[in-house]
């Protein structure tokens, strides 16, 4: 979860934003567009969830790794944690 009131307002504004996108999909699907204007608004939601995602690594890592107060071994252990889900993610 984001800490700073920024970070927050950012994130949400992302979502909210992707939320605006799956609505325009679902519309295209019931109004019967092409299959182009449909992969097309596809492929804007997968790059709006890929940008909130990295949004949200970056915001995790400045939180937790960087200004948070973990030791050595609290950071070595969230790092992994971090590399799984993405590694996941990236599949």
């Amino acid at each position: 979860m984001p800490h700073s009131p920024e970070d927050k307002k950012r994130v949400l504004t992302r979502v909210r934003r992707i939320k605006g996108q799956v609505a325009a999909l679902e519309r295209a699907l019931e109004s019967g567009e092409s299959c182009l204007a449909i992969l097309q608004q596809i492929a804007a939601v997968r790059g709006a969830a890929t940008g909130l995602m990295g949004e949200m690594v970056e915001i995790h890592l400045k939180d937790e790794l960087v200004s948070g107060e973990t030791t050595p071994d609290q950071r070595a252990v969230r790092m992994a944690e971090v590399s799984h889900l993405l590694r996941a993610y990236l599949k």
